[in-house]
């Protein structure tokens, strides 16, 4: 670019892991331009996880299905209003917002005819890939247009008062020592392990002495899911539905170990390096597996195919030919269940868990949470 752009729209119109793992963009951007104002465009509940993020000056909401009077509502705000505008995510529509917002615009564009459209209406694009390039440096990827220099860290935080309510909310449970926090329950049944494993585990790490924290979000049947759990494990602490986003990273960085399966808190764990155990099933690891704090690599940090590990986290991958099929549960559905998860032995993750549990836990204030 000719001049540093004064303000900066970065398009993540997808779920709470898609705009996580686009914040080393925007980390990135500020870096290079220390006084441009970053936005971001997000669909409306998915922001939670930006709360307390130093990059972003702004968030911006869409519903996920608009009506036409809130996309020309939108559209007529966004209108070049930003020097540079970027799109992280191929559709139709991010790719207009990312036309409409920037004087500059640049996108991630799937490179076929059906989309070729894509490619006359925006500035500078970058082609999709689908399938071998992890989501992180995917998108670290549009930095190479604006010469701006990728930093891959991906970024949360939380405010003084997250912290206060956070510290409330553990003295009031008896959280007094160490603990660790397992989210049995994901927003997807397709992600979902047995509830006798988490009960086996939970067992497991109780006898180990340390506290249990189950967390999940506020969906009634996640909710009831943990709860179950939680009953069957005398003196864990039942969080799910209690906490943002925000406090939920402020819980994992005190937390001596993190278990969960294939969700956008599993990410937050591995960002603040805490110790993690990962379960993955039908999920391509390559494109989503939780990125190690700390590493600055721009190779994938992840295979496809096998259990394996980076840095603190220990990625269990389900059993079978299959694996990883990367559709959503094994009768294609969101709502079915991943047999390679539903085999998957207690067995295995405990011996994950054992592993990391031997190594010491790394000081939480050497994780530089923003707080403000």
């Amino acid at each position: 670019m000719k001049a540093a752009p004064r303000s900066i729209l970065v398009v993540v119109t997808r779920r709470i892991g898609d705009v996580l793992l686009a914040t080393p963009v925007v980390r990135s951007l500020r870096r290079h331009w220390p006084d441009a104002a970053i936005d971001m465009l997000v669909f409306s509940g998915t922001g939670g996880v930006l709360a307390g993020n130093p990059d972003v000056r702004r968030v911006v909401n869409i519903a996920e299905r608009p009506t036409v009077g809130e996309h020309l509502q939108l559209a007529a705000r966004l209108w070049r209003r930003y020097d540079l505008s970027i799109s992280l995510v191929p559709s139709d529509r991010p790719t207009l917002y990312a036309w409409l917002a920037g004087r500059l615009s640049c996108g991630l564009v799937v490179d076929t005819p059906k989309h070729r459209w894509k490619r006359w209406l925006l500035d500078r694009w970058v082609p999709y890939d689908n399938a071998n390039t992890h989501t992180v440096n995917l998108y670290l990827s549009m930095l190479d247009l604006l010469g701006v220099e990728a930093t891959p860290q991906v970024v949360t935080g939380w405010t003084s008062d997250d912290a206060a309510q956070v510290r409330n909310t553990l003295t009031n449970a008896g959280i007094s020592g160490e603990f660790a926090v397992m989210h049995p329950s994901p927003k997807f049944a397709y992600k979902t392990w047995t509830h006798e494993g988490w009960c086996e585990t939970g067992r497991w790490l109780a006898a180990r002495g340390l506290q249990l924290v189950l967390t999940g979000g506020p969906d009634a049947e996640e909710r009831a899911a943990v709860a179950a759990i939680a009953q069957a494990l005398p003196g864990a602490v039942d969080l799910s539905g209690k906490l943002t986003l925000a406090e939920t990273a402020c819980v994992l960085a005190q937390a001596r170990l993190y278990i969960g399966p294939d969700t956008a808190v599993t990410h937050l764990a591995a960002a603040l390096g805490t110790p993690v155990v990962a379960l993955f099933g039908p999920t391509d690891p390559v494109k989503w597996g939780p990125w190690p704090a700390g590493y600055a690599g721009r190779h994938n940090p992840w295979r496809r195919h096998g259990s394996q590990r980076a840095g603190k986290i220990i990625l269990l991958q389900g059993d079978g030919m299959c694996v990883p099929c990367m559709h959503e549960g094994c009768a294609r559905r969101i709502d079915s269940l991943s047999e390679c998860l539903q085999q998957l032995p207690p067995a295995r993750v405990i011996a994950a868990a054992a592993a990391l549990l031997k190594e010491p836990l790394i000081p939480t204030t050497t994780l530089n949470p923003h707080v403000d």
